[in-house]
């Protein structure tokens, strides 16, 4: 895997183009970077300086084999540009991932912008982004993620027309996300308590940004009991207000007297340190890349709590960015997110079936259809 850097007096930009995966024991042995693009197997990895903003991108497009790689820009003051790195490869992968169980013809891409977003100079920040994606001619489109918002959608669109989710058009993805958790809470239901019933239940919701938002909105609607936690206190008070919900500490939701744990904050939260303290019977939440490795997912099949794979579950935010691509109504886009309902039952009747976890029964759907396709395409080669 070899590199090219392009640099001058304004930016510079290095980009890793796609590479056959070495051995195993080439890989184990590489250092640094090249070790990630190679675990990862990615297509193209992007890194963009732009000094006079302060821009600092990495655009990570994991694979275009079902179309362009599709997936929202996260910006977060990471401790690291190591972990900045790993944020972007990991999400770009779950992307493929997403838009394979998802039905859709898109690939999967994620970009990550390090930096305090609570910054005030967004415009030149976002439209360098915007560069950084035109650059890319096309193999990726961007969308609203963790610190965006639609506005500075707007800046990336002066730039490129790579770019969803512009105001006055699908906008904000976070209704239609947040139904498609709901939907996905509901075929949790069916599957625990024989009825998708979510009347009586206590919910306990880590995250009460738009997506939390939204979704304790729906749950209340059907009756639902909330336990709700955030870092920002003005974010529960909301909660609280709107939905008679319950305000716990942040470290303390995990062991809440709840049927149901919906993450719907950062990744890597059911881990070594929070499952002890679950006694849920269902963890079905927003959050991208929620087991924090693997073998959580183990952990908590064998402890008899079922998990809905968070790419499958949160899908909606994809099929709404999607409808804005192919001019679908905001209608067709909803039912299409409530389809998730179904697509989590397919995922568990397939664990059952194999007798694995949620979580490799979920890789097997999507790989499934990657491979499908990818073998079509190769015959007219």
């Amino acid at each position: 895997m070899k590199a090219r850097v392009k640099s001058s007096a304004s930016s510079s930009r290095a980009v890793f183009p796609a590479a056959s995966p070495p051995p195993a024991a080439e890989r184990a042995g590489a250092p640094g970077v090249f070790s990630l693009l190679a675990e990862h197997a990615h297509e193209q990895v992007s890194l963009f300086f732009e000094p006079s903003s302060g821009y600092r991108g990495i655009i990570a497009i994991h694979d275009t084999t079902l179309g362009p790689a599709l997936g929202g820009t996260r910006f977060w003051s990471y401790p690291s540009d190591a972990e900045a790195l790993i944020d972007a490869l990991r999400l770009s992968k779950a992307m493929t991932y997403k838009a394979a169980v998802a039905g859709l013809n898109l690939g999967g891409g994620k970009s990550v912008i390090i930096g305090d977003n609570r910054t005030t100079r967004r415009e030149a920040i976002f439209r360098a982004h915007g560069r950084h994606i035109e650059s890319l001619g096309g193999r990726y489109i961007t969308a609203e993620d963790v610190g965006t918002s639609t506005q500075d959608m707007e800046f990336i669109r002066v730039e490129t027309q790579h770019v969803t989710g512009l105001l006055g058009k699908s906008g904000d993805p976070s209704p239609v996300t947040a139904y498609g958790v709901y939907r996905g809470i509901k075929a949790c239901a069916k599957l625990r308590w024989g009825s998708d019933s979510l009347t009586g239940k206590t919910v306990a919701v880590q995250g009460c940004g738009h997506v939390g938002y939204f979704l304790c909105k729906l749950l209340f609607e059907e009756g639902v009991k909330l336990i709700v936690t955030d870092i920002d206190p003005q974010r529960v008070k909301a909660v609280v207000q709107d939905f008679r919900a319950t305000a716990v500490q942040p470290d303390d939701i995990y062991k809440q007297a709840a049927d149901i744990f919906a993450p719907c904050a950062m990744g890597a939260i059911v881990n070594d340190d929070t499952i002890p303290q679950l006694t849920v019977a269902v963890v079905a939440g927003a959050a991208n890349n929620q087991l924090a490795e693997e073998r959580h997912g183990d952990v908590l099949a064998g402890r008899g709590i079922l998990y809905a794979p968070d790419y499958v579950i949160n899908g909606g935010g994809l099929i709404n960015v999607n409808a804005e691509l192919h001019g679908w109504s905001l209608e067709r886009a909803r039912n299409k997110a409530g389809e998730i309902y179904d697509t989590i039952l397919r995922v568990f009747e397939i664990a059952n079936e194999e007798g694995i976890p949620s979580y490799q029964a979920a890789d097997r759907l999507a790989e499934q259809r990657v491979a499908a396709i990818a073998k079509v395409k190769k015959s007219f080669v």
